[in-house]
């Protein structure tokens, strides 16, 4: 799932963002962060972002956090290529003050390990007091192996909510003009698997063309294959990332026999003539380009993927657009259907490095962006010009929502608002509005669809995220092979020329995956998990 996308509009897939703060501007007090905020002279402190690329801290937000705590933040251009740069800047030992690397990232590893960035324990139980009193026990489960915190997250979350990522995304006119029932077009009812390949078979015979073009029941992005496509039909087949057994030992989810079955399945769709036979070749511009034609029914993928062939198509009608439903493969139950993957753990992490030479400070800066004043100014804005409070309730000012909805990037790089989520908790404040104003205050007719549809599928990855081997360690090459090896042998098994090759294809998958090391490699992951079970305790 692509992450800067998930940030904007609610990631996916990653991609669900939920959690509860204290509202200090919404009626509730929280004086905390003005005690530990007692030096606001000017201090400028350089920071490399690998979501940011560089810029003048001078935007409405900015001067308003400058005014509050004295800081100002020097942003370095990371010019696209963050990992290249962070391992530079690490090699050369010419690092900025702060870092926000990608949780669990090899570059983040690298920092930990080379002691690059310091523990921030003590500072948080000096000067952290509404960092401990937002993270709770998220601070505990993102120490590291040593029982140390080198970083506080952005966008996690303390519980699941419903913000599903992927589905099987159909427009709601075909639906229409094919027969479907209602309450299936409304996403109240899924589709069995038998009802969603005969529905492609519908869509074939009563809509065999569109202005002269072969209709399409079904088509994929090839680029994203191994995310938008398999997540969505691991989604209706109930798969993760693993299989766990009572001694919490960990197995790749190619061993579970439901993987197999979903194989089989997409193999007898393809073979049937329902799926693009194309699609091997779809790069982004022929997806969107295809999506956008009118021949395409529906499509596997994050919901969010097609919103450029979608604000085409809503010129049409709201129903030409691409709503994403459930899918349910025999045997699964509608409930344990796995399409909203998400780590309550966020996104990235927040570093104060050895160089920095007021760490004290630094952290008196971050607390206040944790806490409920600095999560409102960096998410809402300035209470008066972008929000006011209604009937105690945070609540946009006119235009706000529009604004954002008109060209998100430019009102968020003109107002700052959205721009300085370091150490931000997405979710819903007490008041009952979110955090996350731009996007979750008023959802469009897809979120709120996907929500409606596929919200029960939501689960929590974080108990399994980055378990696998070091970097650069012989196993984590092994772990790359077997990786690459999927890669090629399921595109190979999905357009097999019957179910016999299928399991054959499927086999030779394991046996080269299990050559390639992955006994050795569930073995780590086995050990790492038990480790985490342990810290979390």
């Amino acid at each position: 799932m692509k992450k800067s996308h998930v940030k904007l509009i609610g990631t996916v897939l990653m991609v669900s963002f939920v959690g509860s703060l204290l509202s200090a501007c919404g009626g509730s007090k929280s004086t905390s962060s003005k005690k530990s905020v007692t030096d606001t002279s000017p201090i400028t402190f350089t920071i490399f972002d690998n979501n940011h690329n560089g810029g003048a801290f001078d935007d409405p937000i900015a001067k308003e956090i400058t005014k509050k705590t004295g800081v100002t933040l020097q942003y370095l251009p990371n010019a696209g290529v963050a990992d290249e740069k962070l391992n530079l800047m690490l090699a050369s030992n010419d690092m900025p003050d702060l870092v926000q690397i990608s949780r669990g990232s090899d570059p983040m590893n690298k920092y930990i390990n080379a002691k690059a960035v310091i523990p921030l324990n003590d500072l948080i139980d000096k000067y952290g007091p509404d960092i401990k009193s937002n993270y709770g026990d998220t601070l505990k489960k993102i120490k590291s192996d040593d029982g140390k915190n080198y970083y506080l997250a952005d966008w996690f979350n303390s519980s699941v909510q419903k913000e599903p990522v992927f589905g099987f995304l159909m427009r709601k006119d075909y639906l229409k003009q094919v027969g479907v029932s209602q309450d299936k077009i409304d996403g109240t009812t899924p589709f069995t698997a038998d009802e969603f390949e005969q529905l492609l078979k519908d869509f074939k015979a009563k809509i065999p063309a569109v202005n002269g073009q072969t209709s399409i029941p079904l088509t994929y992005w090839q680029e994203n294959f191994s995310s938008g496509v398999l997540g969505s039909f691991q989604g209706m087949y109930g798969l993760t990332a693993y299989t766990v057994d009572s001694s919490n030992n960990l197995k790749l989810s190619y061993r579970d026999p439901k993987y197999l079955e979903m194989l089989k399945y997409m193999n007898k769709l393809q073979s049937e003539g329902l799926v693009d036979k194309e699609w091997p070749a779809n790069k982004k511009a022929l997806y969107l380009q295809k999506l956008t034609s009118g021949t395409v029914l529906g499509t596997p993928d994050a919901y969010w993927n097609p919103s450029d062939a979608d604000s085409i198509l809503k010129k049409q009608s709201v129903d030409s657009e691409f709503y994403p439903y459930k899918v349910v493969a025999p045997g699964i139950d509608p409930g344990k259907t796995t399409y909203g993957p998400t780590s309550l753990l966020g996104w990235d992490g927040c570093m104060i490095t050895k160089n920095n030479k007021n760490p004290e400070r630094a952290m008196k800066f971050l607390n206040f962006l944790a806490s409920d004043e600095g999560q409102y100014l960096t998410q809402w804005g300035i209470k008066g010009v972008s929000w006011d409070i209604v009937d105690g309730k945070h609540k946009p000012l006119p235009n706000v929502l529009e604004d954002f909805a008109k060209d998100s990037s430019n009102y968020t790089k003109t107002t700052g608002i959205r721009k300085y989520a370091l150490v931000f908790k997405g979710g819903a404040a007490p008041d009952g509005t979110p955090y996350d104003m731009a996007v979750r205050y008023q959802r469009d007719e897809i979120a709120t669809h996907a929500i409606k549809a596929l919200g029960d599928t939501s689960y929590d990855t974080s108990a399994f995220d980055n378990l696998g081997p070091d970097a650069g360690s012989p196993e984590s090459l092994m772990a790359t092979k077997i990786n690459d090896i999927s890669n090629v042998a399921i595109t190979k098994i999905v357009l097999a020329k019957n179910e016999s090759e299928v399991v054959s294809l499927y086999n030779n998958m394991i046996s080269d995956m299990d050559r390639a090391g992955m006994s050795t490699v569930e073995k780590i992951r086995s050990a790492n998990y038990k480790k985490r079970l342990v810290l979390w305790k």
